[in-house]
């Protein structure tokens, strides 16, 4: 009679007088675990790997209860079973001193493919269970906790937001360490175990993470516990850190700054006994740390990590067909591959579940047995329920009032201004504000002041560990701006800090975005997931302001030159990407305001650092912002019939060219009918099926017109433009002018000439649109090919911009007030307005009036 078909009564009564759930070769090795302890964690081990095997193979007999049959396992077989022994090894040790001491853990889980356990333990837990009620903690349950994994209308095979207790998305490596200082910070009571996979430790994001503990204050941040898992291979490579000598490894987690402890080993019971031990050490010394810092003694501190070293595919099958499977890079993926065809597969992969003896672990129901599922924590204190991984700190920030910051504007395109300064006095006031929640921070690569965000020095400090010497600059050990030169850990402490419920702005050079990329994408993807999500709460949203932009790069040259990350985002869904070129210094605050009100959304913000001309009142600013595109009419000279040419214009500098152009243009072809566009939210330019904020084709042709010429100045690669707008009516008449790719050290206006993006250019465009100008065109287009001439002339002779160049002012023609689109009264303010059906707030897209 097959075993595991025997009633359990007469398996109990023919046994021994331990308890079911008992491993019989496993012999007690003495340690922190006594023998009860030790069989019991050992055996949740064994139901979490026997799970985590099932999801891989299995749709139907999830239990075994009848011998495997090729039909039982799935068509395809995708998932990754190497990382996931030593995960839920992890896993069950975590909860054992949750539970112990009572802690408020969370854990990212780095390995890019450990879903199998990581989902298999919030099963365990019952978490998947209360959230997914029809994956129930039985056999049924259980057979549909199997065939959804990796299976059309399942799950993913990596740690994704489908996943409860998570909060990092598995589908690339290197962040896990970032993410995890991230939710430590402003969190005191919060420890987050950090599992980083030997191949994730390769990348470079990962390495420079290692100093966040650096910037980690051990009193007023949480904890992070990193767990480096070795286990010796990637897909077909041997992993760095697994080959190097442990001394020599050992040298250099104590050279990043912490005090590691090594679990090495392959046979069970001793592994426990030295993973407790060790976890019991880290936890004491963590605790030992506090209080010291509760003293407000000792310096920076060597935080404990473990270094875990185990077989790859642990408790996998040790050879397939003579080749050696455990241990290697076979188990890397799905170490048994042709069950459905090879009989003699099918037998291993029969063999190895049933290795695991699930029916000394589940009931007869399917459901675990009660004295292991109350082995781990309970309710919120549950790794998969814990609700700092579901933002449930999040509130909104305290905003100061606009008209604080608001640059006076003395003159219509008349007055300079510094917009970055300007908005960097209304954040030093969101910091004070915000100063007792402690639920918002700066960061960026050591440009905040370069960036000319300086004021907010005058309320906090750069955060830092290490020594301070008296000519630092605003170093200060409680500092809320964070300050290192990787973009990427900046990017990942800002995503963990946001998926935890609080609020930051990432700051950077415009070039160099680039280089997270990938993370920006991932962090997109899981809010494309996430929202799909009943149970998931919106977090705050990731906000990334660029300045130091293409335009503004004269000095640095050809390599600092690049808009191109406008694109990138451009391409994310439409309910989570949003891009905002403010002209001026009161758009900027706006948007800015708006951004930081706002949940689940990605905000790109470009402006520049250096003086320039300011156009609008923080009135009309509020009001052109919330609209996102408007007809300038006091730059205008349509009059009431329709114009020539339509002058667009999205960006700071290409909106002064542009109303440069328009000036010069109504100075020598007054009879030329000119109608001013300007576009601070560019997503307003696609169709609204493309995007939310897209207008409709009777606004958009309201603008545009259906057959005029549209000469549009750009701040980034033209051709985004095209791809917006090429449904519209008019996009066959657009001629855009942007960045080609054309750049060196030189003047801020040869930048512009270089890419056609000047005045005389955008001038020479609007002339050639313009059918039946005749001979005054001609003239005109000789007078704009003369200034040009001479812009080159004395660029190469002087090094500075023609003094008619540098020194335009939008000239004072008529009072402003006359043709100003205003609001009196309240100024408009973004602000948290609506909810869909299932109350998930929308709360992100509309100004609404405030008092």
């Amino acid at each position: 009679m097959d075993a595991s078909r025997e009633p359990r009564k007469a398996r109990e009564e023919r046994r021994d007088p331990e308890p079911a759930y008992g491993s019989h070769d496993l012999a007690f090795v003495p340690g922190p675990l006594g023998p009860d302890g030790l069989r019991r964690i050992d055996a949740y081990w064994r139901a979490a790997n026997y799970l985590s095997v099932g999801q891989i193979y299995l749709m139907a007999n999830p239990l075994l209860r009848e011998p495997l049959r090729p039909e039982h396992v799935k068509p395809r077989l995708l998932g990754h079973w190497g990382t996931t022994p030593g995960l839920n090894f992890i896993y069950v040790h975590l909860n054992r001193v949750i539970r112990q001491r009572d802690l408020d853990m969370i854990a990212v889980w780095g390995p890019g493919h450990g879903a199998p356990g990581l989902v298999a333990n919030a099963y365990l837990e019952g978490t998947y269970s209360e959230i997914y009620p029809d994956v129930a903690r039985d056999a049924e349950g259980m057979g549909r906790l199997f065939r959804q994994f990796s299976f059309p209308g399942g799950i993913p095979s990596h740690a994704s937001p489908e996943l409860p207790g998570s909060i990092h998305e598995g589908g690339e490596l290197g962040y896990s360490l970032a993410h995890a200082f991230g939710a430590a910070l402003d969190n005191p009571g919060l420890t987050v175990a950090c599992v980083i996979g030997d191949g994730e430790a390769e990348t470079g994001p990962l390495a420079a993470s290692w100093h966040a503990s650096k910037f980690l204050h051990p009193g007023a941040d949480g904890t992070v516990l990193p767990i480096l898992h070795l286990n010796g291979w990637k897909i077909a490579n041997p992993t760095i850190l697994a080959r190097m000598p442990e001394t020599e490894l050992r040298s250099l987690l104590v050279g990043y700054g912490y005090a590691p402890t090594f679990v090495d080993g392959n046979e069970p019971a001793r592994m426990h006994q030295a993973m407790a031990a060790a976890l019991d050490a880290a936890l004491d010394a963590i605790a030992e740390i506090r209080r010291h810092a509760g003293r407000g003694d000792g310096g920076r501190p060597h935080w404990p990590m473990i270094v875990l070293r185990s077989p790859k595919g642990w408790t996998g099958p040790k050879t397939v067909e003579g080749n050696p499977v455990e241990g290697t890079w076979r188990s890397h993926q799905v170490p048994v591959a042709a069950t459905r065809e090879n009989p003699a597969h099918l037998a291993i992969l029969q063999a190895w579940m049933r290795s695991y003896r699930p029916e000394d672990l589940f009931a007869e129901d399917g459901s675990l047995l009660p004295a292991l599922a109350e082995l781990p924590p309970q309710g919120p204190r549950r790794l998969s329920a814990n609700p700092h991984a579901n933002a449930h700190t999040s509130a909104p920030l305290r905003l100061p009032d606009l008209r604080d910051f608001a640059v006076s504007v003395q003159g219509r395109g008349r007055t300079r201004a510094e917009a970055t300064r300007a908005l960097g006095t209304y954040l030093r006031d969101v910091l004070t504000l915000n100063a007792k929640a402690r639920n918002f921070r700066i960061m960026g690569p050591d440009e905040t002041a370069s960036n000319r965000l300086d004021a907010v020095f005058e309320v906090t400090g750069r955060a830092w560990q290490e020594a301070i010497f008296p000519s630092d600059d605003h170093l200060a050990r409680d500092g809320r701006v964070m300050e290192v030169l990787s973009e990427h850990l900046c990017e990942g402490w800002l995503e963990g800090y946001v998926l935890t419920g609080r609020h930051g702005l990432f700051a950077t050079y415009e070039a160099f975005a680039h280089v997270v990329d990938s993370m920006v994408n991932q962090h997109a993807k899981w809010l494309k997931s996430s929202r799909d999500l009943p149970w998931r709460r919106p977090v705050p949203s990731l906000n990334i302001l660029l300045s130091s932009h293409v335009w503004r790069q004269d000095h640095n040259g050809f390599s600092h030159q690049d808009p191109g990350f406008i694109d990138f985002v451009a391409n994310k869904r439409g309910d989570t990407a949003r891009i905002y070129l403010p002209p001026d210094a009161n758009c900027l605050l706006c948007v800015t305001d708006h951004c930081l009100h706002t949940y689940d959304r990605i905000n790109v913000v470009v402006a520049g650092k250096q003086p320039a001309l300011q156009w609008l009142s923080l009135d009309e600013a509020v009001t052109h912002c919330a609209a996102g595109i408007d007809i300038w009419d006091w730059a205008s000279n349509e009059g009431e019939a329709e114009p020539d040419v339509v002058m667009a214009c999205a960006g700071d500098v290409p909106t002064q060219e542009m109303l440069a152009a328009v000036d010069w243009l109504r100075r020598h072809v007054p009879e030329l009918r000119v109608r001013v566009v300007n576009v601070v939210d560019l997503m307003t330019l696609p169709a609204p099926e493309t995007h939310p904020h897209g207008l409709d084709d009777p606004t958009f042709d309201s603008l545009f017109t259906r057959g005029r010429p549209v000469v549009f100045a750009y701040h980034g690669y033209p051709w985004l433009i095209h791809r917006l707008t090429y449904k519209r009516t008019n996009h066959g008449n657009f001629h855009v002018h942007g960045f080609i790719e054309e750049g060196t050290t030189t003047t801020p206006f040869d930048m512009c000439v270089l890419n056609r993006l000047d005045r005389y250019h955008l001038a020479q465009a609007a002339l050639r649109a313009v059918p039946g100008l005749g001979a005054r065109a001609e003239h005109a287009e000789q007078a704009l090919r003369d200034a040009l001439a001479a812009h080159r002339e004395h660029v190469r002779r002087t090094g500075e911009d023609l003094p008619e160049v540098r020194d335009w002012a939008w000239p004072e023609r008529r009072a402003p007030e006359d043709h100003d689109r205003r609001i009196e009264g309240d100024i408009m303010q973004c602000g948290p307005t609506e909810a869909d059906a299932s109350g998930r707030a929308e709360a992100v897209d509309g100004w609404t009036m405030v008092s």
